[in-house]
């Protein structure tokens, strides 16, 4: 499992501390040090089946520029590309499992599927 993390966060340290006491393996990646690709960005998006402008954390500073930025397929690569320019406008925690499923863990319920039953 790989869980993209900044470590400032509260739902990424939640994330980690639930892996941790559950015994759950996993690769962490500071993605803010360690910025994902454009084709890294896309492939996650595949998996979550989600549009770019559903993973772009809108309250950044950064991400003002793509308020006029229409959200449909013609500007969907310039919204993943201000993505991999700017991580952080990255939601978080994204975790990968080993099967691929992909899920961005910021709630209880998200995060347990994650965790063994």
């Amino acid at each position: 499992m790989e869980i993209w993390i900044n470590p400032a966060c509260s739902k990424c340290r939640t994330a980690t501390k639930a892996l941790d006491e559950a015994g759950v393996p996993y690769t962490v990646r500071r993605y803010l040090d360690d910025p994902p690709t454009f084709e890294e960005l896309t492939a996650v998006l595949t998996r979550l089946n989600l549009e770019p402008w559903d993973l772009v954390r809108h309250t950044e500073s950064s991400a003002k520029p793509l308020r006029t930025l229409p959200r449909d397929e013609a500007h969907r690569a310039d919204w993943i590309q201000a993505m991999a320019d700017n991580p952080i406008l990255v939601q978080r925690p994204i975790l990968t499992a080993d099967d691929n499923m992909t899920a961005v863990a910021r709630d209880p319920e998200t995060l347990a599927r994650f965790l063994p039953r």
